[in-house]
């Protein structure tokens, strides 16, 4: 039975509620009525339930499909501005135990490179990273208790924290490891972690166990189960993903939205991000050997509809996609992206040899941070490097509050254009700054509130002489 607050995992994603609501959608993509209705309710900036959200997605008429991604650009709007957040992965370590069929990291792969980095080579690569302008990481690792424990992944989070080099910092470290317990989870926490993200990969348990033969992650439950343990232990920024493609993406989008409305049920917080990546080439794994991979357009209409679903929730695309399917999903949704990633374990610091390759998966968007960031001021966006949030302790109902008010915009528009000029003064290039600065220049003026205004001016004055880290 279909249970929002049940800790169970076949309860709270129920199979069966899933294909009824999947055969509801169906039953109901060409009632304009009911499309209309939901339409109306989406309006209201509240979020639609799983079931509404599954009949636009499922809507076939091109009129009301239009209206779907104008709403969807006008929440985003309201919401996020015209700020599009910024980070990199950095891979510790690509040992793992388990048997992902999708993954060219699953235990059996014996023609990739293993490689699991030291504390020096750690710092190697975040230094690396601070010179190219990264004030967020999202550390990611193979699940392997023996190569990756738990004080292993400790250790490297306080090794990252500690590096300043000329005027670079690490302020944030969010965290994608494996599900673990909630002591585990508390430890994180301690560390002072940033979001805690987990892709479910897939909500079809049939499917889940198949794609997961072998190893720990097999446990389709206590895999799914793996945010209520988080936030047991007091994690309450939490991400979840899918990898489309494995599944078919209808169910998926179902599913991971009755896995947002678990969260908000039994926490009072859904999640703080939604991750949509979709299969890729990946050293000996071939996209096409799966079923149900998905094109541009429907993967448009996806982050169109979950934005309109959850409105408050940030929305993240990587470098698996290519610049001109980001561009497209940026304004529908899209709230943080990746750039200049690496997908191997180590090669900021230093290029991997041919021999040696260890990446993840292939990437799309292969530009430099810094031509990421041309390229965003010039389509109108504000480059964001803030981690304010997180340390002024705005975090799960406290920033979820903020931003469903709308007060959230009178830190977020001030932070964004500070740490951009903070990236502008340190590491752009001259074409970049000189953009750069003419956004700046436009954007001041539209802060609010008149005493905020002043501070930002007075900031970015202090920035231009030396200074550092100021934040709302």
């Amino acid at each position: 039975m279909y249970n929002v607050k049940s800790t169970k995992a076949e309860e709270f994603i129920s199979h069966e509620e899933i294909l009824d609501t999947l055969s509801y959608a169906e039953e109901n993509k060409n009632n304009l009525e009911l499309i209309d209705q939901i339409l109306e309710k989406a309006k209201l900036r509240q979020g639609l339930t799983y079931r509404e959200a599954s009949v636009l997605l499922t809507c076939e008429n091109e009129e009301k499909n239009q209206k779907i991604y104008e709403l969807a650009r006008q929440i985003k709007k309201d919401f996020y501005g015209n700020r599009i957040v910024l980070f990199a992965p950095l891979y510790l370590s690509n040992y793992c135990v388990n048997g992902c069929v999708y993954c060219p990291y699953h235990l059996k792969n014996k023609h990739i490179a293993r490689k699991k980095l030291t504390q020096e080579e750690i710092r190697k690569e975040v230094i690396a990273l601070q010179d190219m302008g990264h004030k967020r990481l999202a550390l990611e690792t193979g699940e392997d208790p023996v190569n990756n424990p738990i004080e292993y992944v400790l250790e490297s989070i306080k090794t990252i924290y500690s590096i300043k080099h000329k005027n670079g910092a690490i302020r944030r470290v969010n965290v994608n490891i494996a599900a673990t317990t909630v002591e585990n989870y508390r430890r994180l926490k301690e560390a002072e972690i940033g979001t805690y993200i987990l892709f479910q990969e897939t909500y079809n348990k049939e499917s889940y166990e198949k794609l997961h033969p072998t190893g720990p992650k097999h446990d389709y439950a206590y895999h799914t189960e793996a945010m209520d343990r988080a936030m047991e232990g007091g994690i309450d920024d939490v991400g979840l993903g899918v990898l489309f493609g494995l599944e078919g993406y209808r169910y998926e989008f179902a599913g991971i939205l009755m896995h947002a409305e678990h969260l908000e049920a039994a926490f009072g917080v859904g999640p703080h991000t939604i991750s949509v990546p979709r299969i890729r080439q990946a050293d000996s794994i071939d996209p096409t050997q799966f079923n149900n991979g998905i094109d541009d357009e429907t993967f448009a209409k996806i982050v169109a509809c979950i934005r309109i679903a959850v409105p408050y929730t940030g929305m993240i695309v990587s470098t698996r996609e290519s610049q001109v399917c980001r561009e497209k999903v940026l304004e529908l949704g899209v709230s943080q992206i990746s750039g200049g990633s690496k997908t191997s374990v180590g090669g900021y610091a230093e290029a991997e040899p041919e021999d040696e390759k260890s990446e993840q998966f292939d990437v799309a968007d292969t530009r430099t941070l810094d031509e990421i960031v041309a390229w965003l001021m010039e389509k109108g966006y504000i480059p964001s490097f803030c981690t304010a949030c997180y340390r002024e302790g705005r975090t799960g109902d406290r920033f979820m509050r903020l931003l469903k008010s709308g007060q959230i915009q009178n830190c977020c528009d001030p932070n964004a254009l500070m740490t951009l000029k903070e990236y502008l003064e340190d590491y752009a290039s001259g074409a970049t700054k000189e953009i750069g600065e003419q956004l700046i220049e436009k954007e001041v003026p539209n802060i609010p509130k008149q005493r905020v205004k002043e501070i930002v001016y007075k900031n970015l004055e202090e920035i231009a002489s030396g200074k550092r880290d100021f934040r709302f």
